[in-house]
């Protein structure tokens, strides 16, 4: 079995819309970047990021934009402004967005798990 050569990838996200930032490290945790990309295959590399708290939001979004998500029971819709989450946790904003941007299946658990958002 062959082994992946994992590098680990150092971004400031400060200034830096959230949406881009998430691109970028979406991509590189799934190992686009690289010249033996497979998508069957799990061979990204590791993310670090520093100043989660600095990240630009565009536009409204901070007070129009929200998460919304269901109980699974009668009348169980919940949501969340994205401003109240930000407060909370700077770091949640930001793997939300990646997780979006990564492929629906078995591979992105472990594709997550390579982000490191430090405070």
């Amino acid at each position: 079995m062959e082994t992946t050569d994992r590098k680990i990838h150092q971004i400031d996200a400060t200034d830096i819309p959230l949406g881009r930032l998430a691109t970028k490290i979406a991509l590189i945790l799934r190992g686009k970047n690289k010249v033996t990309f497979n998508p069957a295959k799990d061979e990204g590399d590791f993310v670090e990021v520093s100043n989660a708290q600095a990240i630009k939001f565009t536009g409204k979004k901070l007070e129009q934009k929200e998460y919304k998500w269901h109980t699974t029971h009668p009348g169980g819709l919940r949501s969340k402004l994205v401003r109240d989450v930000f407060a909370k946790n700077p770091g949640e904003v930001l793997k939300i967005a990646v997780m979006g941007m990564l492929p629906k299946n078995k591979l992105r658990d472990r594709m997550i798990k390579r982000l490191k958002i430090v405070k």
